[in-house]
């Protein structure tokens, strides 16, 4: 059975941080999608933390990509933060690495 996907958003200085639990495929995509082209629109910096999330596919990736297009269109940008290596090696493959992801041990908001 496919763990549920859980989005879970906090405010931190200086950005908005969602943390992502679960499986993102396309199933689940939607929401995702749906809550981080709200939160891009807002033109606060995201940072994604993908540390929990167990399985994601392209479509997970593109909501990503578009959240981050739409975040640099309010003049804001977007982070993912991830240490799971699977994941990150999904990020170096698609050559998502160098315009996304953060290493694990990313700073807070209010320090960038």
């Amino acid at each position: 059975m496919a763990k549920a996907l859980t989005i879970r958003t906090r405010r931190e200085p200086g950005c908005v941080v969602v943390t992502i639990v679960g499986e993102v495929d396309i199933a689940t995509v939607a929401r995702l999608r749906e809550r981080l082209s709200a939160l891009a629109a807002g033109g606060v910096p995201l940072v994604a933390d993908l540390d929990q999330v167990s399985f994601i596919d392209a479509t997970g990736l593109g909501a990503l990509a578009g959240a981050a297009r739409e975040a640099a269109a309010q003049g804001a940008s977007m982070y993912v933060v991830c240490a799971r290596a699977q994941t990150r090696r999904l990020f170096r493959i698609t050559g998502l690495t160098v315009r996304y992801l953060w290493p694990a041990t990313w700073p807070r908001c209010s320090t960038r």
